[in-house]
């Protein structure tokens, strides 16, 4: 038994190196990529783009689905871009509440003769609506049978007729200059065809919006969305910036991401089967690209470009990460080909591995081995001062890591101005690992669980919405 208690404890800790090493790595490569970012791009003037005649022109793809609390602000928000050639495609998804008429009324909107091509099948299209005010001439407005989120976006992709898609969520804020960053990539290819770009998606929560523009940032008065500010600093700043300059990004996030609408419809759109579309999509993309022969890159750029909202309470915390979990598990075992396949080379032999592991199996694991810890305690197995020093040690680390990621983004953007603002964001980094990150190991859970039982399930994301000139 004592020579099971040591091999157990031993696995342990070289596990937690292991996984405290990727993450000093990926945080390395992050620092330099976005030092080699910030000194690349630190004179450029953005609004050459306006009048580039090359531009390309672009298509805001937002699915709605009882979104009438926040639906109006949110749409101003889109149409406030600073960008020429975009036109704004909203799909309302069947939504049982006063979404669509909200729309109606706000935008002066009439049926269109619009015709609708299906070159990804989806549900039926029961109208497509346009404004008879001239200062919304770039909004369409498509009503559509419930099919989910992944089919809403694909009646936006076969509406559009621009070779760019970005596929938004309906409830984000955009920064004013958000797509002339984003497009920017798409004009920078160099013998690789950019297929997808990403940009920082940040917490609005606490924030002030005023018709549909973001005009100051706090960080968040409670703990929940305090937390995840930190969390979204971590996975972004540290992580999808390593993985990008890698060029092994497996994800791009559903709610704010470009597209080259030629490739994505080759690709067969998102996919209906899957509730981690966004994931799965990136990564079909990708496969497409490789079993095809045919040069290419996914790029991402560390600029804030959108706000949203995050969970508020546990309950919708938990189902949005059960959820994720089980979009993962979903796209892990679609494209279980590419798994330490070396014809997608970086992708399969690192990405794909480091992602079944530290996404998917991390959070198994940790349960396993809390179970084990717990039975060892129970018997009397524990050596009391390795444990409480591995623990420490876990801890501290973890804390150290969230506080290099406020750092980059003190360094960087500057977000949060305040001494109040980065005294809630250090709290939130010392509770972080004893309150979140256990509810995140038993949303995975549940999520495992979820999968087995066969639940398809999105799940209602209930939203508080923007107050006009008020705090979010």
């Amino acid at each position: 038994m004592n020579t099971f208690v040591y091999i157990f404890n031993l696995w342990i800790l070289i596990f937690a190196v292991f996984v405290m090493s990727s993450y000093v790595i990926l945080a390395i490569i992050s620092a330099v990529a976005l030092r080699k970012y910030k000194l690349q791009n630190r004179l450029i003037n953005y609004n050459y783009i306006l009048s580039y005649e090359h531009a390309p022109k672009i298509s805001l793809i937002a699915p709605a689905y009882n979104e009438g609390m926040t639906i109006q602000e949110n749409v101003s928000s889109l149409l406030a871009i600073n960008y020429t050639k975009f036109e704004v495609i909203v799909v309302n998804d069947g939504s049982k509440d006063q979404t669509i008429e909200t729309l109606i009324e706000a935008y002066d909107l009439v049926p269109s003769t619009k015709e609708y091509k299906m070159k990804i099948p989806t549900k039926d299209v029961k109208c497509i609506y346009k404004s008879t005010n001239p200062s919304f001439s770039k909004l369409l407005v498509v009503d559509k049978v419930n099919g989910g989120k992944a089919d809403a976006l694909n009646v936006g992709i076969n509406i559009s007729q621009n070779d760019y898609v970005v596929c938004i969520d309906v409830d984000c804020v955009m920064d004013k200059d958000s797509m002339l960053r984003l497009v920017k990539p798409f004009l920078d290819k160099e013998g690789k065809r950019v297929i997808a770009t990403g940009g920082v998606v940040r917490i609005a929560n606490n924030c002030v919006i005023q018709q549909g523009k973001l005009k100051s940032v706090e960080a968040p008065d409670r703990w929940l969305p305090r937390i995840q500010v930190v969390e979204y600093l971590r996975a972004f700043i540290l992580g999808r910036m390593a993985w990008a300059k890698l060029d092994g990004l497996l994800l791009i996030s559903g709610a704010f991401g470009m597209f080259d609408r030629e490739i994505v419809i080759k690709a067969g759109g998102y996919n209906h089967n899957t509730v981690g579309e966004d994931m799965e999509l990136v990564v079909r993309m990708r496969r497409y690209m490789v079993e095809n022969k045919l040069p290419y890159t996914v790029s991402f750029i560390p600029d804030p470009l959108c706000w949203t909202e995050a969970p508020e309470t546990r309950n919708i915390f938990m189902r949005q990460r059960s959820r994720w979990t089980r979009g993962t598990m979903e796209t892990l075992w679609i494209h279980r080909k590419m798994m330490l396949n070396p014809k997608f080379r970086l992708l399969g032999l690192l990405s794909f591995p480091y992602w079944f592991i530290f996404e998917y199996l991390a959070p198994l694991i940790e349960f396993t081995g809390i179970l084990i810890t717990l039975i060892f305690i129970y018997f009397g197995f524990i050596n009391w001062t390795y444990f409480l020093l591995l623990c420490l040690f876990v801890y501290t680390f973890s804390v150290c890591f969230s506080l290099c990621a406020i750092l980059a983004d003190e360094f960087s953007y500057q977000q949060y101005k305040t001494i109040k603002d980065a005294r809630k964001l250090i709290w939130a980094a010392i509770v972080d690992p004893i309150v979140f990150h256990p509810l995140t190991v038993i949303a995975a859970l549940k999520g495992n669980w979820q999968k087995i039982r066969g639940n398809t399930q999105w799940g209602d994301m209930t939203r508080v919405g923007f107050a006009k000139g008020q705090k979010k």
